[in-house]
């Protein structure tokens, strides 16, 4: 009995085409049969009863479904023989289970019921009635569609099969059908071994499909619609308006709690790497470092051994390096001892930790001047709450070197300091593929997992527990004598948030309710678009007064972020756009080159039009009106990652970002930009720039 009705065992992944007559059914299944270049089984009650009627005229009877049973699975179980990967099945025996007991009283045959309850599926594709009905001589419930597919919907439900319903367009429905496919197919990709390895990590396989799917589909490009400028997207302050913001701050904020975060898991080996190729490439007993200097490529090198003597760490190396040797060995050696894990080892510190500035007692770190800042500008009650996202490796660092400052920069600002610091989630990481889009394994057979880039600090930020919250990188610090100018930056863009944060909570208390009263769903849509840079839907005015407060409520209550934008002087990275969005208006938003489809004439021009730089410095506003703290995650636009080109082992791969922290990381907040002075960007990208005017008070 098993041969005739029963499944022989396969390691195929089989998905039914499932519901009533007449919905499309064999059309999706020759679709998908195609698209995985497999086999699809046709339904073989259609060829018998098609071959009855032409033969006697007679409809389907009782005896008939026993045949047509044997007939299935034999056919099945022929095609499945030589299925690539995959077997499209336009039918199974639990729905002629289903028309048994549609037509025959609720009775079905004991030994049909027990096949089509063993046989086993991966999916079912349950088609909906939303297909113009296609009559032929074996058709004949025109007027029962709805209730014809409740009854197969309930089958699956009562004999817990996996199932998804598919309808609308043919392109939808394959669309659908295809993605659901691919999740299963996912899963077969993956051991045991696979599985306990990402579940120490903490990633799940609805993470891992997730990520082959956004693989397979690629991430579209943003839309510009227009770059963000002074006047349309970019609020550009008088000195008036500077002052009163400022004063605003100064007098409101020890009403919140107030925070810092500093991003400072980047390790500071990228600033050295033309000091690193020095290493590799000058050998001072076979060549003179002044023809090496002399090379235009090596311009970093002579730039920094022009200037040696006006680096912080100067003295520290120096020491280090015996003082009898000639001009190319000392600076051979004294790179060595800079870099080397014999000597000071700064390659392999992160940069929070290196010395960034000279004083008159001694070096000081990125750590120390965050300090400093947020004794300015993020104290409350005469603390100030720092918290840094660090490397795991560099944690005892951090810890030992906080204590170290910790007492005297206290004196120094008359602030305690409470210091926290968290690490990027392994649950954050993504899975490498190759270029196939298959699971990208190592000389080992290991998967490879990757950083899934700063965007995953998106949920280090959720976890703050703080009104007010400032950003910043590790690296865009200033010494201490310029802090005054970047402290009143920093009270001019809070005391904005502030400000419109308490306006937005106004309106929002007054929708509380229900009926707002007259005119204040304009007076929230006006503010909303003026201040919030929100795009209200084309047809807002046509909207019910419920819609239309359902709409501003949506917008309203959302994060805050006060962005500084300078004026852009040719740095790489973001700038301020106007983006088209999935609602068919526009947002305000940062966007990254590579986000952008330059190949395209005019979305190069519009990004070429660009004026700032998103230098990263914000202020974020992380309650509702209600003191309620926001869930950052679901404030994600998850389609604005980045999938780049990588190798390892030799090996081409495809890695994948996840959406930049201050990009697709808070497409969804309430977006203001304001131009803030190019004196306050000073980042160290290259050890280098600590010869800039922001990090060296010596001169040149």
């Amino acid at each position: 009995m098993e041969k005739v009705y029963g499944q022989r065992q396969d390691s195929l992944c089989r998905v039914v085409l499932f519901g009533p007559e007449s919905t499309g059914k064999t059309t999706l299944a020759k679709q998908l049969a195609e698209h995985y270049s497999t086999h699809w089984v046709p339904e073989y009650a259609r060829e018998y009863l098609q071959e009855k009627w032409d033969k006697t005229g007679e409809i389907c009877t009782l005896e008939d479904l026993l045949p047509i049973a044997a007939g299935q699975m034999a056919l099945e179980n022929k095609l499945a023989a030589t299925a690539n990967q995959v077997l499209i099945c336009d039918t199974d025996l639990l729905e002629t289970q289903v028309y048994s007991e549609m037509y025959f009283d609720g009775y079905a045959d004991p030994i049909l019921r027990k096949y089509a309850q063993e046989n086993h599926y991966d999916l079912y594709l349950l088609t909906y009635i939303d297909v113009p009905w296609q009559p032929d001589d074996l058709r004949d419930r025109p007027d029962s569609r709805e209730e014809m597919f409740r009854a197969f919907e309930h089958a699956l439900q009562a004999n817990n099969r996996r199932f998804v319903t598919v309808k609308g367009t043919q392109a939808e429905r394959f669309r659908l059908a295809v993605s659901e496919i691919d999740k299963i197919l996912s899963k077969d990709m993956f051991d045991a071994k696979d599985l306990e390895f990402l579940n120490a990590r903490g990633i799940t396989m609805d993470k891992i499909e997730d990520q082959l799917e956004t693989f397979r589909r690629g991430i579209p490009f943003v839309s510009l619609s227009k770059a963000a400028v002074i006047g349309d997207g970019i609020v550009a302050l008088d000195a008036a308006q500077q002052d009163r913001l400022v004063t605003h701050y100064e007098n409101s904020s020890d009403r919140f709690d107030l925070g810092k975060f500093t991003p400072a898991s980047g390790a500071a080996s990228r600033m050295f790497k033309a000091l690193f190729g020095f290493l590799s490439d000058f050998d001072p007993d076979k060549q003179e470092l002044s023809d090496y200097l002399a090379d235009p490529e090596n311009k970093a090198v002579a730039d920094f051994y022009s200037r040696l003597r006006e680096f912080p760490f100067f003295q520290a190396v120096h020491e280090k390096v015996p003082g009898d040797l000639k001009e190319g060995a000392y600076l051979h050696t004294f790179v060595s001892e800079m870099l080397g894990e014999q000597g000071l080892n700064f390659g392999f510190y992160p940069k929070g930790l290196l010395p960034f500035h000279q004083y008159e007692g001694g070096s000081a770190t990125p750590l120390e001047e965050h300090l400093r800042e947020g004794a300015m500008y993020a104290t409350r009650g005469g603390e100030s709450a720092l918290h840094f996202t660090i490397s795991p490796q560099h944690q005892d660092l951090f810890e030992e070197t906080f204590a170290a400052i910790r007492s005297r920069m206290e004196a120094e600002t008359g602030v305690a300091f409470q210091m926290s610091h968290s690490f990027q989630k392994p649950a954050t990481d993504t899975l490498a593929v190759d270029p196939d889009n298959q699971p990208f394994r190592d000389g080992q057979g290991q998967l490879l997992l990757r950083p899934g880039g700063h965007g995953a600090l998106i949920e280090n930020l959720n976890e703050q527990d703080a009104d007010v919250l400032f950003i910043k990188n590790i690296d865009n610090v200033v010494l201490k004598e310029q802090l005054p100018e970047i402290g009143k930056w920093k009270k001019v863009l809070g005391g904005l948030l502030l400000e419109i944060q308490a306006e937005a909570f106004r309106m929002a208390r007054l929708l509380e309710g229900g009926d707002p009263g007259p005119g204040i769903l304009e007076e929230a849509a006006s503010f909303l678009v003026e201040r919030l840079n929100n795009s209200l839907p084309n047809d807002f005015d046509k909207l019910s007064a419920d819609a239309r407060q359902q709409w501003i409520n949506s917008r309203l209550n959302r994060p805050i972020r006060v962005c500084g934008m300078v004026k852009n002087e040719g740095e790489p990275g973001g700038g301020p756009f106007w983006i088209h969005d999935e609602g068919g208006g526009e947002s305000l938003q940062i966007v990254e080159s590579a986000q952008v489809n330059m190949e395209d004439r005019e979305q190069q021009k519009i990004f070429g039009e660009s004026t700032h730089f998103n230098p990263v410095d914000l202020v974020c506003g992380l309650r509702d009106y209600r003191g309620n703290k926001y869930d950052l995650m679901e404030f994600v636009n998850s389609k604005q990652g980045f999938i780049t080109s990588k190798t390892y082992e030799g090996r081409e791969l495809k890695a994948l970002e996840l959406p930049g922290l201050w990009n697709g990381g808070m497409a969804y907040w309430n977006t203001i930009f304001v131009e803030v002075p190019v004196s306050t960007f000073n980042p160290v990208k290259t050890v280098n720039d600590l010869l800039k005017p922001a990090h060296n008070n010596k001169g040149v």
